[in-house]
């Protein structure tokens, strides 16, 4: 299972990050906000990824 969990998880977070990259560019977040905009998604995501793998590992 983490053979295919991983690589997902990976690039479900390249993804993530691609797209709050246009988020803030449309919405013209100044630059010293990005950093913990990115921090903050990111963190969510994590959260959410390893959740998700846990529901799925223990089912």
């Amino acid at each position: 299972m983490l053979i295919f969990y991983f690589p997902f998880a990976l690039f479900i977070l390249f993804m993530i990050n691609s797209m709050t990259n246009t988020l803030c560019l449309q919405k013209e977040i100044p630059e010293e906000k990005q950093p913990q905009v990115f921090r903050t998604i990111n963190v969510l995501i994590t959260i959410l990824l390893t959740s998700s793998y846990m529901k799925i590992l223990l089912t």
